[in-house]
């Protein structure tokens, strides 16, 4: 057998389970389950398709209660003073890019983004998944990103994949930023007469709008960018980030040392651009979520029910 062709796996039970398991409970695109079970995206086309037919998998369909839920973006919209708050049915925490892609693709489309505009988009587990989702023709706009990674491990730190990704599955025009989250002292200065941050710098300053995810307190996170020095005691105040911007219980932005030398698009940059649209699900991030839309990191927030009823219950 060809493992690559796929070829007599289509129907043997465990593989099909582990299509399913990948595809539908841990949010894999076809593409990275193809990759795991080394077979063609047609085959796991095919084997999930087969999966529903024979009961392994079961979808149900269930009508929203469409008033609950606008009542509760109404309750929290005003409670936080966001500008709107978009609500996916249920709890969509294992599932972020196809249960949470299609509300961010309607905040995004009501921006009115149009060509030469600036998006910029952050790094983060969140804003990786949804970029793997079209959420929208965004041909023309200039996708930036909002903090530095080209060293990290991890492909949802590294922003320029999160543009990338954006840009290959929704359109637009990426701008690279090639520098660490981190640099050193000699390497920041010789970014600032670097012509590509320049643009960057540029980029944050025109911005019509920003996606980004809020992270979790730092202390509680499983993974982080390996430039925040997680065993500094001030990281214990933190109880959340955007954009690598840490804040504690008042909202305030918590130092550390190499703090001053992030790149990043600096607060003030960042609450000054006119549409920035978070996207956060975890009942973990509750107070993360609420003190950023209070300190202004955010004016829409695109969550779960099951996040927006813990909001509520904290507020």
């Amino acid at each position: 057998m060809d493992a690559l062709t796929g070829t007599g796996t289509d129907t043997d039970p465990e593989r099909l389970y582990r299509a399913a398991q990948l595809y539908y409970e841990q949010g894999a695109t076809q593409a990275e389950v193809a990759e795991q079970l080394r077979v063609s995206r047609p085959s796991v086309s095919r084997m999930l398709a087969e999966a529903r037919a024979s009961g392994l998998v079961e979808i149900t369909v269930h009508r929203p209660d469409s008033n609950s839920t606008q009542d509760l973006s109404v309750r929290l919209r005003e409670a936080l003073g966001l500008d709107a708050v978009h609500i996916a049915p249920g709890d969509q925490s294992s599932r972020v890019g196809p249960g949470l892609g299609p509300l961010a693709g309607h905040a995004l489309s009501g921006v009115g983004l149009e060509p030469g505009d600036v998006l910029l988009i952050a790094s983060g587990v969140t804003t990786y998944a949804l970029a793997q989702h079209c959420m929208g023709d965004y041909s023309g706009v200039i996708v930036a990103p909002t903090v530095g990674g080209q060293a990290e491990p991890d492909p949802w730190h590294q922003t320029n994949e999160v543009v990338r990704m954006f840009t290959s599955t929704s359109g637009g025009y990426p701008h690279y930023l090639f520098a660490p989250s981190l640099p050193s002292p000699a390497l920041l200065t010789a970014l600032q007469d670097d012509p590509g941050f320049q643009q960057i710098v540029q980029d944050w300053r025109s911005a019509k709008a920003a996606l980004v995810g809020v992270g979790a307190p730092a202390l509680s996170r499983e993974s982080i960018s390996r430039s925040v020095p997680r065993d500094h005691p001030n990281l214990a105040k933190s109880v959340g980030d955007v954009c690598l911007a840490f804040y504690d219980r008042e909202g305030a932005e918590v130092t550390f040392p190499g703090n001053e030398r992030m790149v990043r698009v600096p607060g003030d940059v960042l609450r000054a651009v006119p549409h920035r649209i978070a996207v956060a699900v975890g009942q973990q991030k509750t107070l993360s979520i609420v003190v950023a839309a209070r300190s202004g990191w955010l004016n829409q927030l695109v969550t779960d029910e099951s996040t927006a009823r813990a909001i509520e219950q904290g507020i």
